[in-house]
This record gives structure tokens, C-alpha cells and sequence, in this order.
């Protein structure tokens, strides 16, 4: 569990979420699907099978909520950590730069 010792911002609230990734790099546009692991009001993390994303990358997120009185979220975002796991997935940490 993440606590005060990791001094962040704002802390940090603990999903499990399927969502998608639209990644809008140089070569082009791709979707993945992940699972959102973590959200905070400025950044969250995904698990993807993919073996990288490149850090800067601007990437498209959108998650259904399954909450009728939960709206479902739909964020650009900015790639600020990438790192390749043994299991051949990828966690990806991202900056939100727009709520939509």
C-alpha cells in the first residue's frame, strides 16, 4: 500500500479496471487494452501486454464505468514511466494533461 513515505501530491486510489489505450506516437495511432492499476487526480498506471511504451508518448485513456452513477473517464495523458516486467507486460505510469 502506498503511504505518506512516497511523497506524493495526492494519494493514490487502488483499481483494478479493464480500460483502453489509444497511443499516438510518431508511426501511428494504436489501441491497447490494459488494466488500470492505480488513479490519483493527476496520473495513474496501467498493465499492458505490450514490452514497451516510449516515455513522452501521448496516449488516450478511456475507462467504462460499470457505475451508472459513476460517469466513465476519458483522459489525454503523457507517458512518464514504462517498465517491462518478466510475465512479458509492461506497466505504464501516466501524467493526465486533460480530463475530456
Amino acid at each position: 500500500m502506498l503511504g505518506y513515505n512516497d511523497k506524493r501530491n495526492f494519494f493514490r486510489m487502488m483499481v483494478n479496471s479493464a480500460c483502453e489505450i489509444v497511443v499516438n506516437d510518431d508511426e501511428s495511432s494504436r489501441t491497447l487494452h490494459a488494466v488500470c492499476k492505480d488513479i490519483s487526480a493527476t496520473g495513474m498506471s496501467f498493465e499492458v501486454e505490450e514490452q514497451s511504451v516510449e516515455i513522452g508518448t501521448a496516449v488516450d485513456v478511456y475507462i467504462e464505468s460499470t457505475n451508472s452513477q459513476i460517469p466513465s473517464l476519458s483522459a489525454k495523458a503523457r507517458v512518464v514511466r514504462s517498465e517491462y516486467n518478466d510475465d512479458a507486460t509492461c506497466v505504464i505510469g501516466v501524467e493526465i494533461t486533460e480530463m475530456n
